[in-house]
């Protein structure tokens, strides 16, 4: 499944340094993990249990830079299959 236009869009941004974030996208449960540069790198897309973990599926982001800089030359999104069972 790729990511939907509106939540890779979303998953573009930066935010907090080495920070989860909890979110609701089109009513699916959302958590998404930052690296050091505060980009989105690890996403858990499904419904979210009662002990705040998230049923459905993984995906982890690739991210390729411009050599000797920290600009984003490419990024892509990989399904890492079902998670929380």
């Amino acid at each position: 499944m790729p990511l939907h236009p509106e939540l890779h869009k979303k998953l573009s941004k930066t935010f907090e340094p080495k920070t989860s974030f909890d979110d609701v996208f089109k009513g699916y449960d959302i958590t998404f993990v930052t690296n050091e540069h505060g980009e989105p790198v690890t996403l858990y897309f499904g419904k979210r249990r009662p002990d705040g973990r998230i049923v459905g599926e993984r995906f982890t982001r690739t991210i390729k830079r411009v050599p000797g800089s920290m600009e984003v030359k490419s990024s892509h999104w990989d399904n890492q299959g079902k998670i929380g069972r």
